[in-house]
């Protein structure tokens, strides 16, 4: 998809964009420790990075991540 029709496609969602600041990479790196054996990516680690840093819980399809033991409360949704 052209980078302009995605633009105009999340505009519509009316999504709030979070930068993803040096202290949001810190909190990611802090997580790889705990979060290794289930081999969750950066862009997992942000979320919850994220979710941790607005006390917000995170809502996921992947059933790993139940199991997290990270301090941001994990509901799987389907």
């Amino acid at each position: 998809m052209p980078i302009e029709a995605a633009r105009e496609a999340l505009s519509l969602l009316a999504l709030r964009v979070v930068p993803f600041t040096a202290e949001l990479a810190y909190s990611a790196a802090e997580l790889r420790t705990n979060t290794r054996g289930l081999g969750l990516s950066l862009g997992d680690r942000a979320c919850l990075a994220l979710a941790a840093s607005e006390h917000r819980e995170v809502l996921t399809a992947d059933r790993k991540w139940q199991d997290l033991d990270v301090g941001v409360d994990v509901r799987v949704i389907r």
